[in-house]
């Protein structure tokens, strides 16, 4: 698929005025969720939720790491999701779970996040 990197804001959602652009995470959809740097969430207020979540890393690793709640926003969509306190030598990851609440998709062939369209739901 190739990788590409994109910008993104994140916000305290008690306090929106507290917030940060980030301007390169890797798009990754092979991670669940957002990772950002911790020191970047502590800055913002954003509180340490969930404490030693495991993770495991594309090599294999087991690591633990702490996951609070956070506003993601990529251009004019936004989302509320949980994020990761990214630890130095950490990558800085959008997510699975932002993009699906974003409602974004990416085309691999231009490398760019696109619109996912209607929202699925059931009926009856």
């Amino acid at each position: 698929m190739g990788t590409f990197y994109i910008g993104a804001r994140i916000e305290n959602i008690a306090d929106r005025e507290h917030g940060a652009t980030i301007p390169k995470l890797l798009v990754d959809t092979g991670s669940e969720y957002t990772w950002v740097a911790a020191a970047t969430l502590e800055k913002l207020g954003i509180k340490r939720e969930k404490k030693d979540l495991a993770f495991t890393m594309a090599n294999g690793q087991v690591i633990t790491r702490s996951v609070g709640f956070a506003i993601v926003r990529v251009e004019k969509a936004f989302t509320v999701d949980e994020v990761v306190f990214a630890e130095k030598g950490d990558m800085l990851l959008l997510g699975a779970r932002s993009l699906e609440g974003l409602n974004l998709a990416v085309d691999a062939r231009k490398k760019k996040l696109v619109a996912a369209g209607p929202l699925p739901v059931a009926c009856c």
